[in-house]
């Protein structure tokens, strides 16, 4: 189906993915991070106690996540969705509210729960189950919502921090948040695929059946593929963290670097998009091995580079693994698992990504404090991305060996 009358058919249930994934934004470090400074400068903290907070309600959401995976199995996206807003709003509510640094840690494992966890895995467990044959077009449309998030929220919000306090910021953040729960209500009057006819659209995974969570965690690939869905979120996240201290190391200004984030953009978006309509023709098994290699070669710049145009290589290169990054581990536990338990399954996969995104800043914020240099870590990065592909490939051949990969569905014309 070409895509534009695929967006116009179905332009309802991809708005309302779009929509989640867009509100996940409050609880995305992108999003966080722009108040970093007014967070420390109101509980005294020093940048490793900031970090630490953050790495501890970051960890704990990944925990949650793990058995809050399958209630998609069990509700309709519309009532979880619909929920999971409300209670990200008041995530969002209790971050404005905070009035002492014990509480910190809590506001923030809501809104790293909420906001990056559940309303993303809603979001991308729906697209991977209510579409099959165009599942990567539908999986990277939806994705869009925290990319456009990415690219417009922090702007805004750092526009407004000289003209208001940074807690009713936070206020406006809840109220935008609830605004989106009568919308998401009225994009999914009717689901795609109803919940009580889910047997019936269910795509099997490898070995023609349906895995339970179980013996996916049994299966070696997912553990194989572990260091892949860890490396993207974990580092991608700890760039930005630390941008401040890197840009420094470099003797760059700020601005200079943030120049670059719609370069960045772009490249994500146009990665998306193209990942998800390589998935669908060939295959996540196809597009697996290459989707990490930019990033060898992004982390090589910014640890190697001394030239402001390598930052801007680096951006590049970080873009293309980041955009397949919002496509290809969404369909990967379609494809090979199958969809019937895929909230659960799907779940596992979200909480190390999720548990990424806490090891990376805690992680260099020791490093660093340890006398290892921001560079040289990059440097080590760019390594462990290089073992992260050996293992895909590794993972790949077990599959091919014992069951063969799974056979790709023709796209309906």
């Amino acid at each position: 189906m070409p895509l534009l009358s695929f967006l116009r058919d179905n332009a309802r249930w991809l708005l309302a993915g779009g929509l989640l994934t867009f509100l996940s934004s409050f609880g995305q470090t992108f999003f966080i991070s722009v108040f970093a400074g007014d967070i420390r400068a109101a509980f005294d903290l020093s940048h490793g106690a900031w970090g630490g907070i953050y790495s501890l309600g970051t960890t704990v959401s990944a925990m949650l996540m793990i058995g809050a995976g399958g209630l998609t199995d069990r509700f309709r996206s519309r009532a979880l969705g619909g929920i999971g807003l409300v209670c990200l709003a008041l995530a969002c509510l209790a971050m404005a509210g905070t009035t002492s640094a014990w509480m910190l840690p809590v506001a923030i494992l809501a809104l790293r729960f909420f906001g990056q966890g559940m309303m993303g895995l809603i979001a991308m467990v729906s697209m991977s189950r209510w579409f099959v044959a165009a599942r990567g077009r539908a999986l990277s449309v939806a994705g869009l919502g925290v990319t456009l998030g990415q690219a417009v929220l922090p702007v805004i919000f750092v526009a407004l921090l000289p003209l208001m306090d940074w807690r009713m910021l936070w206020v406006i953040a809840a109220g935008i948040t609830i605004l989106g729960v009568p919308l998401l209500l009225v994009l999914l009057r009717t689901e795609r695929t109803p919940q009580s006819h889910a047997a019936e659209s269910d795509a099997t995974g490898m070995e023609g059946r349906h895995w339970k969570r179980g013996e996916v965690l049994r299966h070696p690939f997912f553990w194989l593929m572990g260091p892949a869905l860890l490396g993207p979120p974990a580092f991608g996240t700890a760039l930005f963290f630390q941008q401040v201290h890197f840009v420094e190391v470099k003797g760059w200004h700020l601005i200079e670097f943030v120049s670059f984030m719609p370069l960045f953009t772009l490249v994500t978006v146009g990665s998306m998009m193209l990942s998800g309509g390589a998935i669908d023709r060939f295959g996540t098994a196809r597009v697996l091995p290459v989707y990490l290699v930019p990033s060898i070669l992004a982390f090589l710049f910014f640890g190697a580079g001394d030239a402001l145009w390598t930052a801007a290589a680096g951006l590049v290169l970080l873009g293309m693994t980041q955009g397949m990054q919002a496509t290809l581990p969404n369909a990967l536990w379609a494809e090979f698992f199958g969809t019937r338990h895929l909230g659960a399954i799907k779940s596992m996969g979200t909480a190390i990504m999720v548990f990424g995104t806490a090891i990376g800043p805690g992680l260099t914020g020791v490093l660093i404090d340890l006398g290892i240099g921001i560079e040289a870590q990059y440097l080590g990065v760019a390594v462990y991305f290089a073992c992260a592909v050996a293992a895909i490939l590794a993972g790949l051949a077990l599959v091919r060996r014992r069951s063969g990969i799974p056979r790709v569905e023709e796209p309906a014309g």
